[in-house]
C-alpha cells in the first residue's frame, strides 16, 4: 500500500502595511494566517481579438492566488474607481477605502503576427507605490492558461519572496469503472486541474508516474507483461519504453536523480527485494541495498547525494536515509505507526510521508533527522505525497470509504491548512508535481 505523509516548518503570516515607507511583505514566522486583501480589475483588452483573453486571464490570475489560502480577492462590487487604460494612474486613496493592501492590473493585445500579449503591474496600495517593474509575456493564444499562471507566479515571488508554482503540471493516474475492475491511464495536467491530456490507454495497469528534474519525461510502473516493470516515457511525443533490466526480475517505484540521468526504484529477484540505481546512458546498473527486508519508495535528497526510502527491516514499515552510493542506512521515523512513501523536499530541509496510525492514513512532514514530526491531515486513505517546485504545497490521493469509494486529488499547504480537492475528470491517484514549465 503506497503512504503519504508531509510536515512542514514554516508558517505564513501577513503583516500589513502600517505606514507609506513600510513595503508589503510577508513574514514566514508564525502560525497565524489572515489571508492578505487584493483588487483584481478585469484586465484591459488593448485590441478587439483580446477581449475574451483578457477576462480569461484576469480571472485566472484571482483564481491561483486565492487558491493559496494566503490572499482574499476583493469583489468587485465593492470598488470605487476602476482602472480604464493601463497607463491610468492610481488613485490609491480609492483602493485604501476598501482595504485592498495589493492592486493587480494588466492589459492584454493580439498583435499583427496573431501572438498574445499580456502585460501586468503590481502595486503596493498602503505605501502607494509599484511593487517591481511591469513585465510583459508573449505567446500563442493556446497558451492564455500559461500565460496567467506567470502573471500570478510573478505577484506571488513578490509577495512573499519565494518561487511560484502555478506554471506547472502534474501527472497522475486517472482512473474509471467500478473499484473491483477499474481501467487505469497515465494523464498530465495543469497544476490547477485544467488541460488534462492522456499519455496511455487503458489496456494495462499503470502505476506511480513521476516527473523528471526537467519534467519532459516520466516514469512509471506498468503491467504490460502482466509483471511490474518500470517504464521511461516522453511527454512530447508519447513515446516510452521498458528499462532494460535483467530477465526475471520484477520492477517498480521508480524515481529520478536530480540529473535526470539516473533512476532509482525496487527490484525484486530471487523473492528479495531491494533497492537499485540505473544510469540511463550507460546502462550500469548497481544494487544499493542487501537485505531480506522489503525496500522501496526510494527519493533522492536534491543535491542527489542521500537517498530516504521505506523499509521493514525492523520489523514494520518505516523510513530510513542512506548513501546515494548505497551503506548502512539510518532510521529516522520512530513514531507510532507505519510510514511509507517518503518523498524529500525540494528545499532539502524536510521529508513528506504517509502514515498509518490509528486505523487513520495522514500526510505528514519531519525533519531530514526525523525530528519536529507533523501530521498534516487525516482520513480514511490519505497516501502518495508530491511536493510543489517551491516546497510550500504537497499534492496527495485521498480515497473515500465504503464500496463506491473512489481516489481524489487534494492538496495541502505545509502548515496543514488550506487543504483542497483538485477538480478532474474522471477518479484520479498517485500524483507528481512536476517542475516550473520554462
Amino acid at each position: 500500500m503506497r503512504f503519504i505523509l508531509a510536515f512542514i516548518l514554516a508558517l505564513f503570516i501577513f503583516i500589513p502595511a502600517v505606514s507609506a515607507a513600510e513595503p508589503l511583505r510577508i513574514v514566514i514566522d508564525n502560525p497565524n494566517i489572515e489571508p492578505m486583501p487584493f483588487a483584481t480589475p478585469a484586465f484591459q483588452a488593448e485590441t478587439p481579438a483580446a477581449n475574451d483573453y483578457a477576462a480569461r486571464i484576469s480571472r485566472v490570475v484571482a483564481d491561483d492566488l486565492v487558491g493559496t489560502g494566503l490572499f482574499r480577492e476583493i469583489s468587485q462590487d465593492a470598488y470605487i474607481s476602476t482602472v480604464s487604460s493601463f497607463a491610468s494612474p492610481i488613485q490609491y486613496a480609492d483602493w485604501r477605502a476598501i482595504n485592498a493592501q495589493a492592486l493587480i492590473t494588466g492589459a492584454v493585445s493580439v498583435d499583427a503576427g496573431g501572438r498574445l500579449v499580456v502585460k501586468f503591474r503590481l502595486y503596493d496600495v498602503f505605501s502607494g507605490a509599484e511593487m517591481g517593474e511591469g513585465l510583459q509575456f508573449v505567446g500563442s493564444t493556446d497558451a492564455w492558461r500559461r500565460m496567467a499562471h506567470k502573471v500570478a507566479d510573478a505577484v506571488y515571488e513578490r509577495i512573499t519572496g519565494e518561487s511560484g508554482y502555478f506554471d506547472s503540471r502534474v501527472v497522475f493516474v486517472s482512473e474509471t469503472g467500478p473499484k473491483d475492475n477499474r481501467a487505469k491511464r497515465l494523464a498530465i495536467m495543469d497544476y490547477d486541474g485544467a488541460n488534462i491530456q492522456y499519455l496511455t490507454d487503458s489496456s494495462s495497469i499503470v502505476l506511480a508516474p513521476r516527473f523528471s528534474p526537467t519534467g519532459d519525461r516520466v516514469l512509471y510502473t506498468g503491467y504490460e507483461t502482466g509483471f511490474p516493470q518500470v517504464y521511461l516515457l516522453d511527454v512530447a511525443n508519447v513515446g516510452r519504453r521498458a528499462l532494460q533490466l535483467p530477465e526475471g526480475t520484477m520492477s517498480f517505484a521508480p524515481r529520478f536523480a536530480p540529473d535526470g540521468q539516473t533512476v532509482v526504484f525496487s527490484l525484486t529477484t530471487g523473492g528479495n527485494t531491494d533497492i537499485y540505481r540505473l544510469n540511463l546512458n550507460s546502462g550500469a546498473l548497481a544494487r544499493l541495498t542487501n537485505s531480506p527486508a522489503i525496500e522501496t519508495a526510494p527519493s533522492f535528497s536534491p543535491d542527489g547525494s542521500q537517498i530516504v526510502f521505506e523499509s521493514d527491516r525492523s520489523g514494520t514499515q518505516q523510513l530510513y536515509i542512506m548513501s546515494a552510493n548505497g551503506g548502512e542506512p539510518r532510521r529516522i521515523s520512530f513514531g507510532t505507526g507505519r510510514y511509507g512513501t517518503p518523498v524529500w523536499s525540494p528545499r532539502g530541509d524536510l521529508i513528506a510521508f504517509t502514515k498509518q496510525a490509528g486505523g487513520r492514513f495522514h500526510i505528514g512532514v519531519m525533519n531530514v533527522d526525523g525530528n519536529r514530526e507533523r501530521l498534516l491531515t487525516a482520513s480514511f486513505l490519505d497516501e502518495g505525497p508530491t511536493w510543489s517546485p517551491n516546497g510550500r504545497v504537497i499534492k496527495f490521493t485521498r480515497e473515500t470509504q465504503g464500496a463506491g469509494g473512489a481516489p481524489s486529488l487534494y492538496s495541502v499547504d505545509i502548515s496543514g491548512r488550506n487543504l483542497r480537492r483538485i477538480r478532474t475528470d474522471n477518479a484520479a491517484s498517485d500524483p507528481s508535481w512536476g517542475p516550473l514549465q520554462p
